[in-house]
C-alpha cells in the first residue's frame, strides 16, 4: 500500500434528514479520497453522524420518541444518502457508539490531567441551533430587536455550573500554529478570519452542561455531560481507534485533511487544536472550511423551507451527474449555486454532448468499420498532438488541481481536452477516411481510444460509476484504473495482445431532460 492519506467529513447533525449542503460535502471529500487512492495513497476516509446534544433531546421530546430512537432513525437517512451517491466511505462513525463514548471521555482525563478543566457557574449566551456559545459583544440585532447569534440563530442566556477548559492559555499557541503553518487552514480567507477571532483574545470556553442529559457523562461528575462540540470533534480518533495509539491511529493520524463547512471553521481550528494540544495529541494537517451550496443564490434551511432533498436530484439526473455538476460549477472554498436548468445545462453540454458523444462515436466506428479490433497503427505528428495535450491534461493539470482541491479548474483542463479531442474527429473526418485512406482512419480511431482511456481514468474520481462503465467496455482491467497507469507505455499494446474485441458500445452519459415544472417556471 502507498503512504497513507486521512481525510473526513464534518459528522452530520441528524436532527433532520440530509439536505443538499451534507451531499456536497460528502461528495467532495468523495473525490478527493478517490482520487487519492487513484494517486497510489493508502485512504481511510471517514464521515458519520453527530446525535448528542440539546437540539436531539427537544426535537426526540417533540416527537415523544426516546433521543436514541431519534438517532438510529435519523442516522440511517445519512448512510442511505452516502451509499446512495456512491460515496467510498471506509467508517461511518457514530457518536452514540460506546467506542466514542471511551474514546471522549479519555480525552477529557487528559485535558484535565493537563490542569486545564475547571468548575464554575456558566452565565451566558447559548444558541441551540448552533450548539453554541456566544460572548455579548458577538451578537447581532434581529428585525425585532431581539439578540441573535452571528448566524442569526435565536440565543437564550444561560446559567447553570459547568466545567470550563482554559481556551484562554492557548491563544498564543493558536497564533503560532497559524503563522508557522499558513497550510493548517485554507482557503485563505478562513485563515484570516479565525486569526482576527483569536488575536481579539480568547475567554475559557463551558465545556459541560447539566440542563439535560443526552450526551457523554463527564468522567467522575455525576449529572455532567461534555458540551457536544467536545464530543463530535473527538470523532476524528475514535474512529482510528483512540485511546489505543497503535494500530490505526499509529498508522493514519494526524488526519491529512479536516473537509468542514465555512460555519463551523471555528470549533475545528481553535477549540479542536486547543483541545488536541491540551491532551498532547498531533494536530491534524489542514482544515478546509468549504463555501456554501445555494438553491437558486439563497441559502438552504429547515426554517425557510427551501430543503433539497438531495436523493431526489440523483434520481432527477442521475448521481454521476449531479456528482459532475457540484465538482465543475463552483470554485471550491467560494459559495456555489444551483438550479435544475443549471445541472442539465452543464451535464449536456459537457458529459452527454462532449465527452460521452466522443466516446460513443470513436468506439463505434472501432466497432463498425474495424470489427472492434485494437491493432498497431502508425501514427503522425497530429495524432502525437493530440496525445500530448491529452497526456499534459491528464497526467499533470487535472493531477495538480485535485491535489489542491481546485476541482473545478482540473476538469476545466479535462474539458479542454475532451475540446481538443472532438475538433481532432472533426479535422480528421474518419468517416470519410473510410473509403479513401482506411489504415489512416485506423490510427485516427486507435489514437482516439488511448486518448479516451486517459481521459476516463482521469475523470473518473468525479464520476466513478459512469468512467467504470466506459473503461469496461475499453478491456482495461480494474488493477490498471489509476494514475499510474497513465504513465505505463507499454499499456497499449498489452491490451493489443489479448486479442480481445471492443463491444457495440452502451452509452454512458445519456442526455438529461428538464422537468416539465422546471421548463415552465
Amino acid at each position: 500500500m502507498g503512504e497513507p492519506f486521512y481525510i473526513t467529513t464534518a459528522i452530520s447533525y441528524p436532527n433532520g434528514k440530509p439536505h443538499i449542503g451534507h451531499a456536497y460535502e460528502a461528495i467532495a471529500a468523495d473525490v478527493i479520497a478517490r482520487f487519492q487512492r487513484a494517486m497510489g495513497r493508502d485512504v481511510r476516509f471517514q464521515t458519520g453522524t453527530d446525535e448528542h446534544g440539546l437540539k436531539m433531546a427537544q426535537k426526540a421530546r417533540e416527537l415523544g420518541i426516546t433521543p436514541r430512537e431519534l438517532s438510529d432513525e435519523m442516522s440511517s437517512y445519512f448512510i442511505k444518502m452516502c451509499d446512495e451517491l456512491n460515496v467510498s466511505y471506509d467508517v461511518f462513525i457514530r457518536t452514540t457508539e460506546e467506542r466514542h463514548h471511551a474514546s471522549t471521555q479519555e480525552l477529557w482525563r487528559r485535558m484535565e490531567a493537563n490542569g486545564d478543566l475547571y468548575l464554575d457557574r456558566y452565565e451566558g449566551w447559548y444558541s441551540v441551533r448552533d450548539e453554541a456559545f456566544y460572548d455579548e459583544s458577538e451578537l447581532v440585532a434581529g428585525e425585532g430587536g431581539e439578540k441573535l447569534s452571528p448566524q442569526g440563530t435565536p440565543v437564550d442566556w444561560t446559567v447553570e455550573e459547568s466545567w470550563f477548559f482554559r481556551l484562554s492559555k492557548y491563544a498564543e499557541p493558536l497564533l503560532k500554529l497559524y503563522e508557522e503553518n499558513p497550510g493548517f487552514i485554507q482557503p485563505d480567507s478562513r485563515r484570516n478570519e479565525v486569526m482576527r477571532f483569536v488575536e481579539g483574545g480568547l475567554r475559557d470556553l463551558s465545556v459541560s452542561r447539566t440542563s439535560f442529559d443526552w450526551g457523554v457523562k463527564v468522567p467522575g461528575c455525576d449529572g455532567h455531560v461534555m458540551y457536544v462540540w467536545v464530543d463530535a470533534l473527538t470523532n476524528y480518533i475514535t474512529g482510528l481507534g483512540f485511546p489505543d495509539e497503535n494500530g490505526d491511529f499509529a498508522k493514519y493520524w494526524p488526519a491529512n485533511l479536516h473537509l468542514i463547512g465555512k460555519d463551523i471553521v471555528r470549533f475545528h481550528t481553535v477549540y479542536w487544536p486547543a483541545f488536541l494540544m491540551s491532551a498532547d495529541i498531533a494536530l491534524p494537517r489542514q482544515v478546509f472550511g468549504h463555501g456554501f451550496l445555494l438553491n437558486r443564490g439563497q441559502k438552504e434551511s429547515k426554517s425557510l423551507g427551501n430543503v433539497t432533498d438531495p436523493l431526489d436530484l440523483a434520481d432527477r439526473f442521475g448521481v454521476d451527474p449531479l456528482r459532475y455538476f457540484l465538482m465543475r460549477e463552483v470554485a471550491f472554498g467560494q459559495d456555489g449555486s444551483y438550479s435544475a436548468e443549471a445541472i442539465v445545462t452543464r451535464c449536456n453540454a459537457e458529459l452527454a454532448n462532449s465527452y460521452g458523444n466522443l466516446v460513443q462515436r470513436t468506439l463505434s466506428m472501432i466497432f463498425k468499420n474495424m470489427g472492434g479490433n485494437l491493432e498497431t497503427f502508425h501514427s503522425n505528428v497530429g495524432d502525437d498532438e493530440l496525445l500530448a495535450t491529452v497526456f499534459n491534461a491528464c497526467r499533470e493539470e487535472l493531477p495538480r488541481e485535485f491535489s489542491a482541491l481546485n476541482f473545478s479548474a482540473g476538469i476545466e483542463a479535462w474539458m479542454r481536452a475532451v475540446f481538443a479531442c472532438n475538433a481532432y474527429v472533426d479535422e480528421q473526418a474518419p468517416w470519410a477516411l473510410r473509403k479513401t485512406d482506411p489504415e489512416r482512419m485506423k490510427a485516427v480511431l486507435l489514437t482516439l481510444f488511448i486518448a479516451i482511456r486517459d481521459l476516463t481514468v482521469a475523470i473518473s474520481p468525479v464520476v466513478p460509476a459512469a468512467a467504470a462503465k466506459v473503461l469496461d467496455q475499453l478491456g482495461i482491467p480494474r488493477e490498471a484504473r489509476g494514475f499510474d497507469a497513465l504513465t505505463d507505455a507499454d499499456w497499449y499494446m498489452a491490451r493489443v495482445a489479448t486479442g480481445e474485441r471492443l463491444a457495440q458500445p452502451m452509452p454512458a452519459f445519456p442526455r438529461l431532460e428538464l422537468p416539465e415544472e422546471e421548463g415552465s417556471a
